[in-house]
C-alpha cells in the first residue's frame, strides 16, 4: 500500500482539515428549514395549534431521532455532495450536515437569549405591589414542594448518594421560561397580574434552581476528591478551580456572587442603555448594536460565574427595560422583530431536533420513569394550584398557573446533560429526564390555552390591560 506522502505545510501526524460546507448547500439547506418554519405553524394554526408546539414539532420531525426518524438536514446533504469535492461526497455530506445543526443549535442559544431578554423587558415590575403575594407563594411553593420530590424519589433509589439528590431536587425545582413567556405573551397577559407573577416567579425559581445544581456539582466534586469539573466546554471560573480552595463555603460565596451579579448588572446595563440612547439618534441602527452588545456581556460575565445564560439574559433585559419603553415604543418593536421574526423560531427547531424519541425504547427502570414524571407533574401542579388559590386567585387561573411550571425543556435537559457529563446522573435516571421533556412539553402549551381561553374574564381584571404590545400576539413566532 502507497504512503501517504506528507504536506509541506502540515506536521506528519497531524489530523486533515475538517471540510467545510458548500456556500449553495448552505443555502439550499436554510431555505427548506425556512420554509418548514413557516408553512407548517400555518398549516396547523386551523387546528388551535401555538406556534411554539408547531414549531417543536417541526424540529422533531427532521431530527435523527426524532418522530419519524427521519434525517432531513442528512438525507438533503447527501442529496447535495455533488456541490462538494469530487471523490469526498460522503465526507463532505455527513460534514455539512453536522455542521449545519451546529449552525441551527447556535441560532436557537441566540433565540433562547433574546427570548429572555424580551421577557425581561415586558415584565413589568410596576404590577409586583398588586400580585406581591402570588409572586411569594408561587415562588416558594413551586420551588420547595417539586425539589423535594425529587430528592426523595432519587433517594428512593440511590439512598447514599447526596449529589444526586439535590441534583434531581434541582431538576424538579426549574421551570422553562422558554415554553411559560411564549404562552403568556400570546394570550396577550403579559401585561397582567396573573402574567406577571406567573413569569417573576418562574424566573425566581430558574435562579435558585441553579443554585442548586452548582451545589450538586461542588458536592460531588469533594465526594469523588476531583480538583476540576470532568465536564468539558463551560466557561465557569468553578469548574476550572481547585475545589479545596472554597472547601464548605462554596454555597455562601455562590449566593454572594448572585446576589452581587444581579444588582450589578441591571444598574450597568440601565445606565449604559441611558448614555447610549442620550448619545445617539434613536433611528441610528447602531443603537440596536450597542444594546444587543451590553446583552451578551452581561450573559457571558454570568456564564464565568456559573450563571446560566437565561438569567443572565433576563437580567439585562430588566435593566434595558425602562431605557427602552419610556423613549420610543419603536425600539422595542426592533427588537421583538429581531427575535421573533428570526431568532427565536430556531430556539424551538433545535430543541425539537435534539429531542430523542429512542429513551422511549431505552427506559431500563420503568419505575424511576414512571416516578419522575408523576412526581413532577403532580407537584408542580399541585403546588401552583395551592400558591394561586392561596393568593385569591380562581381555580381556573390557579389550574393554568400549576400547568405552566410543569414543561421542562433547555435548563432541566442542560442541567441532566451536566449531572451525565460529570458522572451524578447514570443512563437511567438521564433518560427518565429526556422522556419527562417529551411529555411535559407538547401538550401541555395547548392545555394551558384551552384552561385560560375559557372564561378568562373570571380571573383577568380589564384594568390589568394596559398598551398592547406592538407585535400582534395572534402572529407570534
Amino acid at each position: 500500500m502507497a504512503r501517504e506522502t506528507n504536506h509541506p505545510f502540515r506536521r506528519p501526524n497531524q489530523p486533515k482539515r475538517l471540510k467545510t460546507m458548500n456556500d449553495s448547500s448552505f443555502l439550499i439547506l436554510f431555505i427548506a428549514l425556512t420554509a418548514l418554519m413557516a408553512i407548517f405553524p400555518f398549516l396547523l394554526r386551523k387546528y388551535h395549534i401555538p406556534n411554539v408546539i408547531a414549531l417543536l414539532v417541526v424540529g422533531m420531525l427532521i431530527g435523527s431521532n426524532g418522530l419519524l426518524g427521519f434525517d432531513l438536514v442528512a438525507v438533503l446533504s447527501r442529496w447535495l455532495s455533488f456541490l462538494g469535492t469530487p471523490g469526498e461526497e460522503v465526507q463532505t455530506a455527513a460534514n455539512t450536515a453536522q455542521q449545519f445543526k451546529t449552525f441551527v443549535d447556535s441560532l436557537g442559544s441566540l433565540g433562547l437569549m433574546f427570548l429572555m431578554a424580551l421577557a425581561g423587558m415586558e415584565a413589568d415590575f410596576r404590577l409586583i405591589r398588586s400580585a406581591r403575594k402570588a409572586v411569594v407563594m408561587l415562588s416558594v411553593l413551586t420551588f420547595f414542594i417539586p425539589a423535594i420530590t425529587g430528592y426523595m424519589i432519587y433517594w428512593h433509589f440511590c439512598p447514599d448518594e447526596l449529589s444526586g439528590k439535590v441534583l434531581y431536587a434541582s431538576l424538579f425545582a426549574s421551570h422553562s421560561v422558554g415554553i411559560v413567556f411564549p404562552v403568556i405573551r400570546e394570550l396577550k397577559l403579559s401585561h397582567t397580574r396573573f402574567g406577571a407573577a406567573v413569569l417573576i416567579s418562574t424566573v425566581i425559581t430558574d435562579i435558585a434552581s441553579i443554585i442548586l445544581l452548582a451545589v450538586s456539582v461542588q458536592l460531588f466534586r469533594q465526594s469523588q476528591n476531583i480538583s476540576h469539573m470532568v465536564g468539558r466546554g463551560t466557561l465557569s471560573i468553578f469548574d476550572h478551580m481547585d475545589t479545596h480552595l472554597l472547601g464548605n463555603s462554596f454555597l455562601p460565596v455562590f449566593l454572594l456572587i448572585v446576589l452581587v451579579y444581579l444588582g450589578t448588572m441591571i444598574f450597568i446595563t440601565n445606565s449604559f442603555g441611558r448614555w447610549v440612547l442620550s448619545h445617539f439618534k434613536l433611528s441610528d441602527d447602531i443603537v440596536i448594536t450597542l444594546l444587543l452588545l451590553m446583552i451578551l456581556v452581561t450573559v457571558i460575565v454570568g456564564e464565568l460565574f456559573g450563571i446560566n445564560l437565561v438569567v443572565g439574559a433576563f437580567i439585562a433585559g430588566l435593566g434595558l427595560a425602562r431605557v427602552v419603553r419610556e423613549r420610543d415604543q419603536l425600539l422595542f418593536k426592533r427588537f421583538e422583530s429581531i427575535g421573533y421574526g428570526f431568532l427565536i423560531p430556531f430556539l424551538f427547531i433545535s430543541i425539537g431536533m435534539k429531542t430523542d424519541f429512542s429513551a422511549f425504547f431505552q427506559m431500563g427502570n420503568i419505575v424511576i420513569v414512571l416516578l419522575t414524571v408523576v412526581g413532577l407533574v403532580g407537584s408542580k401542579v399541585g403546588s401552583g394550584f395551592a400558591a394561586m388559590k392561596l393568593s385569591g386567585y380562581s381555580h381556573k387561573a390557579s389550574l393554568a398557573a400549576g400547568l405552566m411550571t410543569v414543561p421542562q425543556l433547555s435548563a432541566t435537559l442542560a442541567a441532566a446533560a451536566i449531572g451525565k457529563d460529570t458522572g451524578i446522573l447514570d443512563d437511567r435516571f438521564f433518560n427518565a429526564i429526556i422522556i419527562l421533556s417529551i411529555i411535559t412539553t407538547l401538550p401541555i402549551p395547548s392545555l394551558v390555552r384551552a384552561v385560560l381561553n375559557y372564561k378568562r374574564n373570571e380571573f383577568v381584571e380589564l384594568s390589568d390591560f394596559q398598551v398592547p404590545n406592538v407585535v400582534k400576539d395572534d402572529e407570534l413566532l
